[in-house]
């Protein structure tokens, strides 16, 4: 006869906590990016991983509830997320970029509130 795992014992995927290293690695990789030698795929490849984790930061807890210069960078980050602010096929290459930078200092400020409110050191 097969036994069922309890269910209690594992934690829920939204409760695990977010990979801090992960995300201090990409945006440093982004920050480090040049224009001059940066391809197009390049840029975006790079966009669309660090805004994936920009959406983990903001699901996790960031104290945005007491703090008003924390509820600022949220709105900053939903400023950005939102599609029309994203660069399109046919935003040039140096807009993308610039755009990629913007999305990856506010996930790098992010990444700070969130480990100063959870305690995970990247």
């Amino acid at each position: 006869m097969a036994t069922v795992p309890d269910e209690r014992k594992a934690p829920a995927v939204d409760c695990l906590p977010i990979d801090t290293e992960l995300i201090a690695g990409s945006t440093d990789a982004a920050l480090k990016m040049e224009l001059s030698t940066s391809t197009r795929e390049d840029i975006n490849a790079r966009t669309t991983v660090i805004i994936e984790q920009l959406g983990l930061l903001l699901g996790g807890e960031l104290g945005a509830d007491e703090d008003p210069a924390v509820r600022g960078l949220c709105r900053e980050a939903d400023r950005l997320l939102t599609l029309s602010e994203r660069p399109t096929k046919e935003t040039p290459a140096f807009s993308a970029f610039f755009f990629m930078r913007d999305v990856a200092g506010l996930t790098r400020r992010l990444l700070w509130v969130y480990t100063e409110e959870n305690g995970h050191a990247p």
